[in-house]
């Protein structure tokens, strides 16, 4: 999506907000908005049991206890709608540092109005980064809070991207392994495709949404210049390109052939990725949420 001006000021919770669903069923236990797994105090219906081990005579089926015809009382019970965690992990390497606007910003407005997505909902939010080692100095424990989303995003802002991701992730989602949450990794994914595999091998257990963040500017060489220096985002090497119609094809060609092997590499998952280019809009997110449920 493009756009001519970016601000990095902190958004309004009015109008940032988007809408997210789990697939299937929560499994916490404190009291959301989700559909959830354990008995409680609900309106979906979840099965009779025994008014000696449910004492609730308010809840008491008169007619199914009359056709149990076992000389017990029964009463119905519930399932009870859970609160979730949504967790940002987010690439905060060189290659983020890139972009008009720059990703790292992009990424910042994101976590933003995940923080207050998350407080509308009931739901808790957390954040964790890595570069070439997970950024403990960005770690946010997941709270409910009308704050946290700003919090979350100022912290980004004021970051320092540096170092190459990778081995930075796999540290960082090691103790995610096995949990059941929400997880946006929000990255470029200019990393290896292997790591990318065991990173999101180690979240078999959540809700998994890539978000790639491609700047307008890598996504096409410029149109106007056949001159230009470039420097690699992560290494920070500087090198002089004459952009031939023949490099200009094999520009756009790698581009294509990178976001197939992404595609299929989440495929093979069930995960749908997300590509953001310029700035970051809530209703994409929604978008992608709404056309999961259909």
């Amino acid at each position: 999506m493009k756009t001519d001006a970016y601000s990095v000021a902190p958004l309004d919770i009015d109008n940032t907000t988007f809408h997210y669903r789990l697939d299937g069923r929560a499994a916490g236990r404190h009291p959301g908005a989700h559909a959830g797994r354990a008995g409680g105090t609900g309106n979906e219906f979840l099965t009779h049991a025994r008014l000696f081990d449910y004492p609730d005579p308010r809840r008491l089926d008169l007619r199914a206890s009359l056709r149990a015809g076992a000389g017990q009382w029964l009463v119905r019970t519930y399932r009870q709608r859970a609160a979730v965690t949504l967790l940002a992990v987010v690439d905060v390497s060189a290659s983020m540092a890139c972009g008009a606007p720059r990703k790292l910003d992009v990424a910042a407005d994101f976590v933003t109005s995940m923080g207050d997505s998350a407080f509308r909902a009931g739901d808790t939010a957390g954040l964790l980064a890595f570069d070439s080692a997970a950024r403990d100095d960005l770690f946010r424990p997941p709270r409910h809070s009308r704050l946290i989303g700003k919090a979350m995003g100022a912290q980004l802002r004021a970051a320092v991207p540096g170092g190459t991701p990778g081995c930075g992730a796999l540290a960082t989602l090691q103790p995610l392994a096995g949990r059941e949450a929400m997880v946006f990794l929000v990255s470029d994914f200019h990393w290896p495709l292997e790591q990318v595999a065991t990173a999101l091998d180690l979240l078999v257990q959540a809700r998994v949404v890539p978000l790639v963040l491609w700047g307008e500017q890598e996504m096409q060489p410029p149109a106007m210049q056949n001159f230009i220096r470039v420097r690699d985002a992560e290494s920070g090497a500087l090198r002089s390109l004459w952009l031939t119609p023949r490099l200009r094809r094999q520009w756009q060609e790698q581009l294509a052939e990178r976001r197939r092997q992404l595609d299929l590499l989440f495929a093979a998952r069930q995960i749908r990725p997300l590509y953001l280019t310029g700035r970051y809009d809530p209703a994409q997110l929604s978008q992608y949420f709404l056309a999961a449920e259909q």
